[in-house]
């Protein structure tokens, strides 16, 4: 079987043809760092789509199974099966000099990672392809993208639910299907590179215990330390340092691994050293003191103020600030609410500070007050005033601010605004010099409607001839900018994990990163870990974690109900590497979904305007016992560096 249908040219669509092994791991956990492998199958297919292998096993993980129910695979039947180092050869042997392909790629390649680690040896994968990412590219009209539903959709026929082996032939597949919907549509492939990473990065770490008292302020000349300042050490000490760490976080100070603006003193033995932390203390005017005075002031350290504490049961929420979508999703049981309501978009003022040499302002909007707007019908109704309702649109040419302003009125007439051809797409608005865009031939042959700019002054609908596509049971609700939702809850607490994904158009010339940020009340990180990015994807307990999906996609996954209390807002942004700006990379679109394969429940297109370097994507916040998304959509001239400065973190060079 062919992996792209003859029908295609493929020659004339990039190449879609690798050797490729496809992965499918049974584990006892989610945790890559400490939990294990159970079974494991990888079959390899050649890049005609011709199998050329295949491989399954039970693992002896040497600890409880874990959820039983779910893989069941008993303590009993694991009994006697081959430990992971006994079979890392033949499956390396297998990976080697292919692209491992996977249903959340990452989480697979991640346990393979931690498995060839403890066997010592290195994972052999240097590319690797997630279906989940290739099928959100391709979004094929399902109401989720779980590999059950998926096969369903693309007619392979599943036997046995998490069973490994049947889960890789399922998979072989969704590949064989997916891969000729890319090519039908001309994307490219989600292709992430792995470069070989560091065993010490597979060493489980304990979670660092979080503050639990407010940053006071800084030290005050002759004041005394108060529970809860955040302290950093740099240089030699007489005392170990994990004994001056240990004395001080037993006495409620906050131990920090960088300087910012933030921090309440610095300790060091060496104030002339010129070390970077004591030049950053210097530049933001932090109080220095001496190994000595600190240890005297150490025996004397004053009460400080907790974390306020979260409401965990409902109660009725006070003063809102504005009426919020409520967005219902299939959890058990369904949270009652009211018909949605749709917000008026908030209206920001634009914040284009200029960065203040060592103290750059913490990122701020300017809200009016929202006034809410009538119900939003249903895409069926055909409501006057929002005649796009169900159409998913994609603008091609024009300068940033043009194509910005029309995908602002899609969002307004009650369209979602694409930022990529995908089987979504109903209808294409060209601006000027739109018609050269490359995808054009591919519009023309799946028989797309084409409009001009004015048509979005009065738009009519034109039922798409080849799309192929139809309505999902729920489609997205699309937000505008400034737009805020409930996210819904499961008995009585934070519905299950959710996955927050970045996408936008490739880029041939600059990288993107997405980044999250864990805010106390007081809009700062509570310690360094609290920042999570490319360098440091996962926060110690694991309950923020950055994946990256592709090219042109990466998601924060958030565990809410994990979160610490002292946890008020987690913040997503992203930056342009280099010197590029977010008016050559374009709008970038944001999906809220339920668990890894969840269809968007919310969706945002978010453009900055044409300088900007970072840009504050959504926030996700407390408000009562609620959490909310909000879509924020706000740009800065600044560099990522001054973003997390602003929130108390000194990035490094």
């Amino acid at each position: 079987m062919s992996l792209v249908s003859a029908s295609f040219n493929t020659s004339a669509m990039g190449d879609y043809g690798y050797d490729w092994a496809l992965v499918d791991v049974e584990t006892s956990g989610l945790v890559a760092r400490r939990d294990r492998v159970l079974s494991v199958a990888v079959i390899t297919i050649g890049p005609d789509g011709e199998q050329t292998g295949e491989f399954s096993t039970l693992l002896d993980p040497g600890c409880d199974p874990g959820p039983v129910e779910v893989h069941g695979l008993t303590a009993e039947r694991l009994r006697g099966a081959p430990t992971f180092d006994q079979v890392a050869g033949r499956i390396g042997a297998m990976l080697q000099d292919r692209v491992l392909v996977a249903h959340n790629a990452q989480f697979d390649y991640d346990f393979l990672a931690h498995e060839f680690a403890r066997a010592r040896m290195w994972l052999p994968v240097s590319q690797r392809l997630c279906t989940l990412a290739l099928n959100r590219q391709v979004d094929p009209p399902t109401d989720d993208m779980k590999l059950g539903t998926l096969a369903t959709h693309y007619d392979v026929p599943q036997q046995r639910a998490h069973d490994a082996l049947d889960d890789t032939r399922v998979l072989a597949g969704i590949l064989r299907a997916s891969l000729r919907e890319a090519a039908r549509l001309d994307l490219p492939l989600p292709l992430v590179t792995c470069p070989p990473r560091a065993e010490s990065q597979f060493t489980p770490k304990p979670p660092k215990t979080p503050c639990a008292y407010r940053n006071p302020g800084r030290l005050t000349a002759d004041g005394p330390l108060r529970q809860g300042m955040k302290v950093a050490i740099t240089g030699e000490t007489a005392h170990a340092r994990a004994e001056l760490v240990g004395r001080a976080v037993a006495a409620g100070l906050n131990m920090m691994t960088s300087v910012s603006r933030h921090t309440s003193v610095l300790v060091t033995n060496e104030p002339a050293s010129g070390s970077a932390k004591v030049r950053r203390a210097l530049a933001e005017g932090v109080p220095v003191i001496d190994e000595h005075a600190f240890l005297r002031m150490l025996a004397d350290v004053r009460p400080g103020t907790a974390h306020e504490a979260t409401a965990v049961a409902a109660a009725p929420m006070a003063e809102p600030e504005a009426e919020p979508v409520v967005v219902t999703a299939d959890l058990a049981p369904r949270t009652p609410s009211a018909a949605p309501v749709q917000e008026a978009p908030v209206r920001e003022a634009p914040v284009r500070e200029a960065p203040v040499p060592g103290a750059p302002a913490l990122p701020t909007t300017a809200p009016a007050v929202p006034v809410p707007a009538p119900r939003r019908p249903a895409p069926s109704a055909g409501a006057p005033d929002k005649p796009l309702a169900g159409r998913r649109v994609l603008v091609l040419g024009g300068v940033h601010a043009d194509a910005a302003a029309a995908r602002t009125r899609i969002v307004e007439l009650g369209g979602s605004a694409a930022i990529n051809l995908s089987a979504s797409v109903t209808d294409v608005v060209l601006l000027e010099k739109g018609e050269g865009d490359r995808r054009m031939s591919r519009i023309a042959t799946l028989e797309l409607p084409v409009h001009d700019i004015h048509w979005l002054s009065a738009p009519t609908a034109i039922a798409t001839a080849a799309s192929g596509t139809a309505p999902r049971a729920q489609e997205p609700h699309v937000m505008p900018r400034g737009g805020v939702i409930d996210l819904p809850t499961a008995h009585g607490g934070p519905a299950p994990e959710w996955y927050v994904t970045a996408g936008w158009a490739p880029q041939p010339d600059c990288g993107i990163d997405v980044v999250a940020f864990l805010l106390d009340e007081d809009q700062q990180v509570t310690f360094d870990e609290d920042f999570i990015f490319y360098g440091a994807p996962e926060s110690p307990a694991g309950t923020v974690r950055l994946l990256t999906g592709g090219p042109a996609e990466q998601t924060i996954a958030l565990d809410l109900a994990s979160l610490p209390p002292a946890t008020r807002k987690v913040v997503v942004a992203a930056a342009v590497d280099g010197a590029a700006t977010f008016g050559t990379v374009g709008a970038i679109q944001i999906g809220a979904a339920l668990g890894s394969s969840g269809a968007p429940l919310a969706r945002a297109t978010l453009d900055a305007a044409t300088t900007e370097r970072t840009m504050l994507l959504v926030e996700i916040y407390r408000r009562g016992p609620v959490w909310r998304l909000r879509a924020v959509g706000q740009g800065y001239d600044h560099g990522l560096d001054a973003l997390a400065r602003g929130y108390g973190v000194d990035i490094a060079d």
